[in-house]
């Protein structure tokens, strides 16, 4: 079966039909605002498409199932595999995968559209992308493309070693990629992840700084699979601990034999993809910095790059247009205009990108929905009225340290 988003309506006014989000129960992080979506889809042109793949249940038989994943794409601005912008990346811990990063180091360059999947469905979707790329009418002389995907693992819920994403699920995703509000949790390349031992997946958020401040837009998207239980603390409060596993059971407290000489993953294993947008007018070195901020954000969150975890980061700039990473020189200028930003105003960006990182996996832990994967294992939802409780005590603490003034 497989299930793909829709193109519901604005979460500015919490629907009841969508799964709620950070600041629908109460969890504030930093002080800048959102933009309209509160998505990584507020700056102007990015779209995001998911697929996603859910079928079967019970014990785990490979290539069948049961499946619990898909693949989530980000495409920039303008016609896919046509323009090419300003990028940067980072590797806070490197046990998983990226593709096409020694490129973006090369160059400078984001060439191809973004695609998430799982540990072992990223040679398909590699290659998917290039194939849609083809299909979209790239030139076909002298062609090539190294297009980004990257990975999480979702063996603990799913077939992972059935490789059950096809080319057809990534040119899906493609299609439906829009822009608006994002769908989160349980979907595309998130479907089967697990992020503080509560249930995992995508999730999205943005900041806009101040006019008097560049009047920027900073959009965020993780793809959220690591993590213990007892370091998980969302605009402070530390969540894990008030949540523990004897209340709430982790997804790897179920009993499953493994494989004869693989031992199975540690709980807290796993990994997360960032996807840092901006429309700002960054050069590639300013886009690596903005890269490298995600791991605060992640920090924050209760992460600590483990050795076993893949955090794999990658910023791409939009204030800079009508860029080529093509190799023939002919037809192409000697020089280039280009817009940078002032070094000095670049911490703002950093606090919109650790802030936004930060409120993405809050709002990825909300979204997603309890899931029994393979072998009945089960990863469990972040309860919301368990937050809604942690949130108004965490607020009462804070009014009794320091409370409110009068006005006047």
């Amino acid at each position: 079966m497989r299930r793909m988003d829709a193109a519901p309506t604005s979460p500015s006014d919490h629907d009841p039909a969508r799964p709620p989000r950070a600041r629908d129960l109460g969890v504030r992080i930093g002080d800048l605002p959102t933009g309209r979506w509160n998505a990584i889809t507020d700056v102007a042109g990015v779209r995001v498409g998911h697929t996603t793949l859910i079928d079967g249940d019970g014990p785990l038989v490979v290539g069948q199932g049961p499946v619990r994943t898909g693949v989530t794409v980000i495409l920039p601005p303008g016609e896919p595999f046509g323009e090419s912008f300003f990028a940067g990346c980072h590797r806070l811990n490197g046990n998983g995968e990226l593709t096409g990063l020694e490129w973006v180091r090369e160059s400078g360059m984001l060439t191809t559209p973004i695609a998430i999947t799982n540990t072992h469905s990223v040679g398909v979707v590699r290659d998917a992308l290039i194939t849609a790329g083809v299909r979209r009418g790239a030139p076909s002389d002298g062609h090539w493309a190294l297009p980004v995907v990257g990975e999480t693992y979702d063996g603990r819920l799913s077939d992972l070693d059935g490789q059950h994403v096809r080319p057809e699920h990534l040119f899906a995703a493609l299609d439906a990629a829009a822009d608006g509000p994002v769908d989160e949790g349980n979907v595309g390349g998130g479907t089967g992840m697990i992020c503080h031992e509560f249930k995992g997946g995508i999730g999205t958020s943005s900041r806009v700084l101040p006019a008097d401040e560049g009047g920027w837009t900073v959009g965020v998207l993780v793809q959220a699979n690591y993590g213990s239980r007892d370091r998980l603390a969302l605009g402070g409060i530390p969540v894990g601990r008030a949540i523990p596993a004897r209340e709430v059971p982790s997804a790897w407290d179920d009993p499953t034999p493994a494989p004869a000489g693989r031992p199975g993953p540690e709980a807290g294993s796993g990994s997360i993809i960032v996807i840092v947008a901006t429309d700002a007018p960054l050069l590639p070195l300013q886009c690596e910095r903005l890269a490298q901020r995600a791991g605060l954000g992640i920090a924050r969150v209760g992460g600590t790059a483990a050795h076993s975890s893949g955090d794999l980061f990658l910023a791409f700039a939009t204030g800079n247009r009508g860029l080529s990473a093509v190799d023939d020189a002919e037809g192409q200028p000697f020089t280039r205009s280009l817009t940078g930003v002032v070094d000095a105003w670049m911490s703002r960006l950093f606090v919109a990108t650790v802030d936004a990182t930060e409120e993405a996996i809050a709002n990825a832990l909300i979204a997603a929905r309890t899931m029994t994967g393979r072998d009945g294992i089960t990863a469990h939802a972040l309860p919301h009225d368990r937050l809604r409780d942690l949130v108004r005590a965490w607020d009462t603490m804070l009014e009794a340290i320091d409370p409110p003034t009068a006005a006047g």
